[in-house]
């Protein structure tokens, strides 16, 4: 008996899969969670700490802290959400697939009304932050029309792929990837266009003594309005993401 129990402490039984699916996929879940922490983790120092420190700097010092500081980190900010959404897609592309298959279900018809709902979700979007004056300057109005607009696209998603052969796995993830490709395309079409020109114009004031242009100040509210939003998508995110394994919810 001692013996095997001492044989059972120096030789723990390791198992690695064989199976090329089981290692891919886990492979796509490493760098999905590696990516989205690094994505995730860049946008709430931008809000909880950047955001409030770059109002506290005058405009000799932000010149030469912000464009070294935000070149750096909205590369590592945009390049982190593309693998994590494209890791995020690979990994979710083989649960419809699976899921499909068992249940003669259509894949096509899955991904299409998943890019067709949230890329129109985040069009809606984007169209309230284009005008930045009157009730759309206002944040609290902006977090009600992106709740409402999750929420129905939610319910849109949910009500277009309800054919009883879709897992809850499959449905969760659905809305937390949708609410993640919301956030992508925030952040390279709205965040990442306006930050690159703001970083410049801030580069060549400190630098130069060019006067900043009059439309800044409105595209620098545009952008924090958008990673603001991001902020609160990604916490509705991740609790779809984490419920896809541990919290079934919906569908079989």
């Amino acid at each position: 008996m001692a013996i095997s129990a001492l044989a059972s402490f120096f030789g723990p039984q390791i198992n690695i899969p064989s199976d090329v699916k089981t290692n891919v996929e886990m492979l796509l879940r490493w760098i999905h969670f590696l990516a989205g922490i690094t994505w995730i983790g860049l946008l709430y120092f931008f809000n909880l700490v950047n955001a409030p420190l770059m109002k506290e700097l005058d405009a000799t010092t932000k010149g030469k802290v912000m464009p070294a500081l935000m070149t750096r980190a909205l590369w590592w900010f945009r390049m982190s959400a593309v693998v994590t959404v494209l890791a995020g897609l690979a990994y979710w592309g083989n649960i419809v697939g699976a899921d499909a298959h068992n249940g003669g279900g259509s894949v096509g018809a899955v991904m299409g009304s998943f890019f067709l709902i949230w890329t129109i979700v985040w069009g809606i979007l984007y169209a309230c932050l284009i005008p930045g004056k009157g009730i759309f300057d206002n944040g609290a109005f902006i977090g009600a029309v992106y709740a409402v607009a999750v929420a129905v696209a939610a319910w849109l998603f949910l009500s277009w792929n309800n054919h009883g052969w879709e897992s809850s796995r499959l449905l969760s993830i659905g809305i937390g990837g949708g609410i993640g490709w919301v956030m992508l395309l925030n952040v390279w079409g709205v965040i990442w266009r306006i930050q690159k020109r703001l970083i410049q114009w801030t580069q060549d004031n400190a630098t130069n003594g060019t006067p900043m242009p009059d439309k800044a100040k409105a595209m620098a509210r545009q952008a924090f309005l958008a990673s603001r939003a991001n902020a609160f998508l990604s916490v509705v995110m991740l609790f779809f993401m984490g419920a896809a394994s541990h919290y079934p919810l919906f569908g079989r």
